[in-house]
């Protein structure tokens, strides 16, 4: 529907009929773009972050598609003996709650506004192997995206929001 009314629009605007909005540029995800806010919407509505309030992360993608990021809490606690080989189970437990990452192939499907990661590997390795379908918006540099409910297994809706890192 959509595409059938700015089909109509262009056709009119070029006809002279009118004013046409501009229409959606061409969104090329290349590029390096920098976490903004990731949290989630549990099922009873409640919004939590397993990142907390200022969350850092990077998502960097290539021209042909290959990405990676990483999402991490700052506040993460150290371990105590100071070796990763020999934390405690809470230790891990935040270390892993505290961040999330992935790599693979990334694309758009600009008519349905979906982003799709196709996740070769991650620290939930559960995702390893799999598409993730997103519904995103972007506007002014601002990418912002849901993981659905779906990945999680739990009902948890989470969000992230990624503003794009100016070129040097």
């Amino acid at each position: 529907m959509k595409i059938a009314l700015l089909a109509g629009a262009l056709s009119l605007s070029a006809a002279g009929g009118g004013a046409v909005p501009p229409a959606e540029p061409s969104l090329s995800l290349a590029g390096t773009w920098a976490l903004d806010s990731a949290y989630e919407i549990l099922a009873d509505g409640r919004r939590v972050t397993h990142y907390g309030a200022h969350p850092r992360g990077l998502l960097i993608i290539d021209a042909a598609g290959r990405y990676s990021l990483q999402i991490f809490r700052p506040d993460r606690a150290r371990f105590a003996a100071g070796d990763k080989t020999r934390g405690t189970a809470d230790e891990y437990r935040t270390a892993a709650l505290g961040s999330s990452t992935h790599y693979g192939r990334v694309r758009l499907d600009p008519a349905k506004h979906q982003i799709i990661f196709a996740i070769e590997a991650a620290s939930f390795p559960n995702w390893e192997g799999r598409e993730q379908v997103r519904d995103y918006e972007y506007r002014d540099g601002v990418l912002r995206y849901a993981v659905p409910a779906s990945a999680s297994g739990n009902g948890t809706t989470a969000f992230s929001i990624w503003r794009r890192v100016a070129e040097r």
